[in-house]
């Protein structure tokens, strides 16, 4: 049991689904950071010292400069009723949020939603996920849904990303639409993790009892 009483239990099913995801976009972001070295040290064998630094710098800024936003909508299906899914999707590990809070050190339910304390580089360095769950805005264009709810992620204080969700019931099962959009820019560092994760987006969710119906994703810059 957590010694925390605000901690939370993570489902262990979405767990092991995440880290079979975080094992395959450990080994594509090393295999992009070796690339990467491997065009700087290429450019500095081979071009003059001042071309060579400029390229260098061209190469690192092409991964790390921030380029472009992810935005979707996805249509869920569940045999559980709706007041459980609503409780599920405004809960401290909301399902959509799985690759989130299945890595972080711990889960924190607070008043407003939860937190999710995680570390990376060895512990080196770390942030905190804050979720809120709000009221209906009709501030994001991009969230073209008639949500219920919205899930607000920052980061240490910064944007991060908007969901916005609705529960309801069709011929007889519960449906849920959720539409997103990311509300800080990444670099294309970040794309082997964007797209291993749209692979196994749906294997997480399915782990937690839903059915992807329809997804669209994409980015935009």
């Amino acid at each position: 049991m957590p010694a925390d009483r605000n901690a939370v239990d993570v489902p262990q099913e979405a767990v092991e689904v995440v880290s079979r995801y975080h094992r395959l976009e450990r080994i594509a972001s090393g295999a992009l950071a070796l690339l990467a070295a491997g065009l700087v040290v290429a450019a500095v064998l081979w071009l003059p010292l001042v071309q060579a630094l400029a390229a260098a710098i061209a190469v690192l800024a092409t991964l790390r400069v921030p380029v472009f936003r992810s935005h979707g909508s996805a249509r869920l299906g569940t045999d559980a009723d709706p007041e459980a899914v609503h409780d599920d999707f405004a809960g401290p590990t909301p399902p959509v949020l799985a690759t989130q809070w299945s890595v972080a050190d711990e889960v924190r339910q607070t008043a407003e939603g939860a937190v999710y304390e995680v570390s990376y580089l060895f512990g080196l360095r770390s942030t905190s996920l804050t979720v809120d769950v709000r009221a209906p805005s009709s501030a994001d264009a991009n969230l073209d849904v008639a949500d219920d709810f919205e899930l607000v992620v920052t980061a240490s204080g910064r944007p991060w990303a908007t969901y916005a969700v609705s529960v309801d019931e069709r011929d007889g099962r519960t449906a849920i639409e959720v539409a997103f959009a990311s509300d800080r820019r990444y670099g294309l560092r970040r794309l082997p993790q964007w797209l291993l994760a749209q692979r196994y987006r749906d294997d997480v969710l399915a782990a937690q009892g839903y059915t992807v119906v329809e997804r669209d994703v994409g980015l935009s810059l």
